[in-house]
């Protein structure tokens, strides 16, 4: 289960939303060998795509080297689909099954097909599987 809070989820539709018609994408860290996400960082998608994204590399760098510092580590890489339900495309699936994607990160959709309302669910991969896992939205951690 997914467990995050409000303001968090409230950032990443509206970056979703501030992106439409491209997808957006994005990581939420948190301190290490936790599984409590806390910091919010919109990434640039680089392939400016409605149907696609990639962090920046540069930029992907600079985020990594931080968290590092900040001794945290990705607990959700967000992204949005803009014309589809927030469920795993082919290429989301492909690459959760790479060896490239640590099974432990959440995997957040978030859809903006719909302008008023926005969908977002969570998938984890488990024993090679992607599983739709619960998203509990709180107020806050405390």
């Amino acid at each position: 289960m997914l467990r995050i809070e409000r303001a968090l989820v409230d950032k990443i539709i509206a970056h979703a939303r501030a992106d439409h018609p491209d997808e957006a994408c994005g990581i939420v860290a948190g301190p290490a060998g936790s599984d409590r996400p806390t910091r919010f960082i919109a990434m640039t998608n680089a392939e400016r795509s409605p149907t696609y994204h990639n962090f920046d590399s540069r930029e992907w760098l600079q985020v990594d080297r931080e968290m590092d510092d900040n001794d945290e580590e990705m607990i959700v890489h967000y992204h949005s689909h803009t014309a589809t339900a927030a469920y795993p495309s082919r290429t989301d699936l492909a690459y959760l099954r790479s060896p490239l994607a640590d099974p432990r990160v959440h995997r957040l959709l978030v859809s903006t097909r719909d302008p008023d309302e926005a969908e977002v669910r969570s998938y984890l991969l488990v024993d090679g599987e992607i599983v739709e896992e619960e998203v509990e939205i709180v107020e806050s951690y405390g």
